[in-house]
Parts: structure tokens; sequence; C-alpha cells
């Protein structure tokens, strides 16, 4: 499956917005402070492909944001996954503030918008960083948008961009192995340390 950049029009199109409520993302992340980090490097899926605002990544569930950050270049072997300490030394945060207007670019809302699932899986990155900067630019002037994960695709991730950095404060920070659901985390994705 291919799809193309957003066309010359796409401020034209409607987008379809969705509000949450940062008590609802969670972010895994190396560090406990200075969350949530908005990235400029340019080299993941929905990065400003011109580097000139940052963005950052969530998920609503404690797999999802795992499985987007952690599992994100991992393949599972026959028994899961072998990962070292280091790879688990992680915290897992989540968050308060101000509700986000957030694009759907998932759905009939994407399919209406002239894309498809490729968005969230092709790569290289260089087509969706297109999209991203896409709706950054939208006159909606949205936070973020909604799209369906790449490591669990059941599931919707968040990406928010840097501009909405104001709507977003931590509200705890807990070490990824002391976490609650650490355990389910583990059992689902057959996780072994090495």
């Amino acid at each position: 499956m291919t799809i193309s950049a957003p066309g010359g029009n796409f401020d034209l199109f409607g987008l379809h917005i969705e509000k949450v409520s940062p008590t609802e993302l969670i972010r895994i992340s190396r560090h406990n402070s200075n969350e949530p980090y908005f990235g400029k490097s340019g080299g993941n899926r929905f990065d400003d492909p011109q580097r000139r605002y940052g963005t950052s990544y969530f998920g609503f569930t404690l797999p999802c944001a795992f499985a987007e950050t952690v599992l994100h270049d991992e393949v599972a072997g026959p028994t899961g996954f072998q990962l070292t300490a280091a790879q688990l030394d992680r915290y897992v945060l989540t968050f308060q503030g101000e509700l986000l207007n957030l694009a759907a670019l998932y759905g009939p809302h994407l399919k209406n918008l002239g894309g498809n699932a490729a968005v969230s899986s092709m790569t290289p990155y260089d087509i969706p960083q297109q999209w991203s900067r896409a709706l950054h630019d939208h006159p909606a002037h949205v936070d973020g948008f909604l799209y369906m994960s790449n490591h669990l695709n059941d599931q919707k991730a968040l990406v928010v961009f840097e501009r909405a950095k104001e709507k977003l404060a931590v509200s705890n920070a807990i070490q990824f192995d002391c976490h609650p659901q650490a355990p389910k985390v583990f059992e689902i994705f057959r996780l072994f340390p090495i």
C-alpha cells in the first residue's frame, strides 16, 4: 500500500478534531524531568521534515507507549523479546493540563483527507513527515494528531506539536519496572531481560 503527500490544497480540507485530556496520555522516556520532550531530529515518523517545530509521541495505554518506544526497532524471537536492563531503564510519565485539540488521522477521517493506513507504517518517513507538516500548518491550528499505532495496530497513538507544550505538565513519573502495569507489559510482549 502506498500513499502520496498531501496535495497543495490541503488547507481547504476540513479536519475532524477530537478533544483529548492530557490525563489520558502515557509517555515512555529515559528521563523523569524536562518532559514532555519535543524532538527536532527529523528521524521519527512524524517529525517536521524542515525541523522548525518539535514533536512528542504518546500512547493511551502503557502497552502502546512501550511498543512504540522501547520495541520500536526490536524483533521478537521464538521466545519473545530479549531486552537489556538499559533498554528497560525507562520512566512511565503521566500528565495533566489543558484539553488538546487533535486532528484524527485514522479511519474515515484519514480517507477523507486523501490518505490511508500507510501513513502510520511506511518507510522511509519522508511522506509521513509531509503529512505532519501539512497538519501543523493547517488553518485549524491543531495541537497534534491521532493515528493508529504501527507497533500495536489495534490502538491509537498521538503526536503533539511543540506549540502545545504549555498545555502539558508531568503529573507522575514512575520507574517502568515499578509501575503496577509493568507485569502485564512483560506478559503480553513476552519480555525477557538479559
